[in-house]
């Protein structure tokens, strides 16, 4: 397939860019005693992506024949000269190194059967039932995107990429007298079924999620207010992808994003440095080489405070002078690649959980995002939280429930105080939107900071 897209590309005027992208796509799903949805669905064709004189011209197609491929190429040159035609702006690409040879993350001979991932999600889905009286509602999905791709670009990119991202989520709803809470408690990595299973153990998400949505029915409310709170490491990530990462994709900072010009300026506290990285072994959001043939690597967007970088298509690095990081993707082969997040996560600090609570005499220890939560591009935010303790005198207490937490990102990082060497990165099961779908991952440690907590008000 490589020597084809060469052969093809060889005769584009201009830069072009050939990927091929087969998906092969498994979702097993298991609901209330049921097995619900089994779907093996296989994806394949190739986008074709021309720039000429600053204009773009992008056509996709299933049809990977030499005849198919020249005909997408002729058509995808013959809409870039349009677009130049017409485009005030005029494109152009930073240079960068290219991605060659064989990039493998994944050995299709250690996964199980289909047979025994039914079994395994069947299972699970019966435990959640076993495990409490309680429990009125259960689900269990597993989902995997098996990729195979092979990019080649008209300034030396010629690379084959395989991966694969399995993920697992578990619903656990609990009711008694007319009250029902949920909990949710998911897992996923770029990898092997066995990789998936090492991260988030089924057996225990069930576990986990069961106790809590029982634990949940005797919680009382919040009271809300403005809080010392420290956020664990999935409600870092959730903070750090939503509502401070999408701010700093250059597309959006050209818009007018809250951290345009901001560059070299103080926007987070000294103890706060985060950086999106591809190159994080296992993680969701693991990149290889991205969909413009720029290899995974790591950008450091705040260094102890101090916002130095943003994230980069090879279009937007050209227009602010800097070098690309393999920030640009597409979800399918009709996709055109746009600036995504890779891996994106706040560094360990040297301070201790257990300090961390001794130093709060009023306030909460939150815990995973909860259902629904929003950001924009003024870093403004509000997530709902699936766990809450109460913290009183230094000590960790009782439960409470119906906590959203809202703010400003960045002044809600300006109050960060303590920063835990603990570190994880449990937001991979997901999907982030922006326009298209992509897999992302995102975590930290623990933080201390001031938020405004949101629940009942006296």
């Amino acid at each position: 397939m490589l020597d084809l897209l060469k052969s093809v590309i060889s005769d584009c005027e201009g830069y072009a860019e050939i990927r091929y992208h087969k998906r092969i796509h498994d979702i097993i799903e298991a609901r209330n005693g049921a097995l619900t949805k089994v779907e093996h669905r296989t994806l394949a064709g190739a986008g074709v992506r021309v720039l000429v004189d600053g204009g773009w011209g992008f056509v996709s197609t299933n049809d990977v024949t030499e005849s198919g491929l020249r005909k997408a190429l002729s058509e995808a040159q013959a809409a870039a000269w349009v677009g130049a035609a017409v485009r005030k702006q005029k494109a152009q690409l930073a240079p960068s190194e290219p991605a060659r040879g064989e990039l493998v993350y994944y050995d299709a001979a250690r996964e199980p059967d289909i047979a025994e991932k039914i079994r395994a999600v069947l299972e699970a889905e019966k435990r959640i039932r076993d495990r409490s009286p309680l429990i009125v509602g259960s689900i269990v999905r597993y989902t995997q995107y098996e990729d195979e791709k092979y990019i080649v670009t008209s300034d030396g990119s010629a690379a084959h990429v395989l991966d694969n991202k399995p993920s697992f989520h578990v619903f656990a709803t609990a009711g008694r007298d007319g009250q029902l809470e949920t909990a949710i408690k998911s897992a996923g990595v770029t990898g092997s079924w066995a990789d998936l299973m090492q991260k988030g153990d089924l057996n225990t998400l069930v576990d986990d999620a069961v106790d809590l949505a029982a634990k949940k029915l005797d919680a009382d409310y919040a009271k809300g207010g403005q809080y010392t709170v420290i956020l664990d490491p999935g409600l870092v990530g959730v903070l750090s992808h939503e509502a401070i990462g999408h701010t700093v994709e250059a597309d959006f900072v050209l818009s007018g994003s809250i951290v345009k010009g901001k560059i070299d300026k103080a926007v987070a506290s000294e103890l706060v440095t985060m950086v999106d990285d591809g190159t994080v072994d296992g993680a969701t959001g693991m990149v290889m080489v991205d969909d413009e043939g720029v290899p995974g690597q790591r950008t450091v967007i705040i260094d102890r405070g101090i916002l130095r970088n943003y994230l980069h298509s090879r279009e937007s690095a050209a227009a602010f002078g800097v070098e690309p990081h393999g920030n640009a993707r597409a979800f399918t082969y009709r996709d055109e690649p746009i600036i995504r997040m890779t891996n994106t996560f706040i560094l360990p600090g040297e301070d201790s959980l257990d300090k961390m609570i001794a130093g709060i005499d009023d306030g909460f220890l939150l815990k995973e995002l909860g259902q629904g939560g929003q950001a924009d591009a003024t870093a403004e935010f509000m997530f709902g939280v699936a766990e809450a303790y109460r913290i009183t005198g230094g000590k960790v207490g009782e439960m409470v429930k119906g906590v959203t937490i809202s703010g400003q990102a960045f002044e809600v990082l300006k109050s960060v105080d303590a920063v835990s060497s603990d570190f994880d990165m449990p937001v991979g099961a997901g999907h982030c939107g922006k326009f298209q779908p992509a897999k992302t991952d995102a975590g930290g440690p623990y933080l201390r900071c001031r938020v405004t907590v949101g629940g009942s008000h006296e």
